[in-house]
């Protein structure tokens, strides 16, 4: 999974990941490589507004929305499910 988060990370900092959206719509956009593409294009973007601070602030506005998501929904999870261990 790990390596899928740099190889899109990778697409978007070489400005391959955005044709590849284009080409395949939501097949692109929906996969755990959309994350990499979003680390990055976040702190790019917000490189370019704000500066070096950008690079940290851009990330965590850009996927604080689907991390704390996974967060809250794991933690519903496990009380529903009662995991052991």
């Amino acid at each position: 999974m790990s390596t899928l988060v740099v190889v899109g990370a990778l697409m978007d900092a070489f400005g391959l990941y955005d044709p590849l959206i284009k080409f395949a719509g939501a097949g692109a956009s929906v996969p755990i490589t959309s994350f990499g593409n979003a680390l990055v294009h976040g702190a790019l973007t917000e490189l370019q507004r704000d500066g070096w601070i950008g690079v940290i602030t851009g990330i965590f506005e850009v996927t604080s929305a689907g991390i704390s998501a996974a967060i809250i929904f794991s933690f519903l999870a496990a009380l529903v499910v009662r995991p052991k261990g």
